[in-house]
């Protein structure tokens, strides 16, 4: 109980606070052209839901619940289908990542940390220099979301499907159980969703029970 009442203040908290900074850990060659080729990939998009039903079924629920964050619905559906698109596009549970921006930027499209990290899900510049073209925006949607998914599922890897792992090295807090306990929290009481269509590499993201 203690728990739950703890993580229930945690997650009242300003969004920002919490938003950390990944640190930079040199890449191999292999690595950092696997990434490259993700960010940058321009290919026509493919359908990320499995049918026109589930697509608004989705949308429809997820809009609800984020209707006092974005009110504006046309930016909200937008936003929407980009988190869905992204997020599956690099194995992540949808909803995983909006537990994400929830904790690192509270919906904020040009949140920007102490450390300077931005955008919905906190990335750090170094990543556009890294992995990237000198001409992409942190700010705007579609590559802030390109280049969190991306760089979390890198993380998912390098701990082999370890959620918790990865989370504290997308926050720099490798180790710690706060910044992993509060996005997985968020995940669980306000984002979850079933859905059977999850990839088995998606679904390797799961929270135990």
């Amino acid at each position: 109980m203690r728990r739950l009442i703890a993580l229930s203040l945690l997650l009242l908290l300003p969004a920002a606070a919490q938003a950390g900074a990944q640190l930079y850990e040199p890449l191999s060659d292999s690595v950092r052209a696997a990434l490259y080729k993700s960010v940058s990939d321009s290919a026509p998009r493919r359908p990320s839901f499995s049918s026109p039903v589930e697509e608004a079924n989705w949308l429809a629920e997820m809009s609800h619940r984020m209707e006092k964050r974005i009110p504006d619905r046309t930016t909200r559906l937008d936003f929407l289908r980009a988190v869905h698109y992204e997020a599956s596009r690099a194995g992540l549970d949808p909803q995983l990542v909006l537990g994400l921006i929830q904790v690192e930027s509270g919906f904020k499209k040009y949140s920007v940390s102490s450390a300077g990290a931005r955008g919905y899900m906190q990335v750090m510049p170094f990543w556009v220099k890294l992995i990237g073209a000198s001409d992409n925006n942190l700010f705007h949607i579609r590559t802030n979301l390109r280049y969190g998914c991306t760089i979390l599922r890198h993380y998912l890897d390098i701990e082999r499907g370890d959620l918790y792992r990865a989370l504290g090295r997308y926050n720099g807090s490798l180790g710690r159980p706060e910044y992993p306990t509060l996005v997985v929290g968020a995940w669980r009481n306000g984002w979850s969703y079933p859905d059977r269509s999850r990839s088995a590499s998606s679904r390797s993201t799961q929270p135990a029970s």
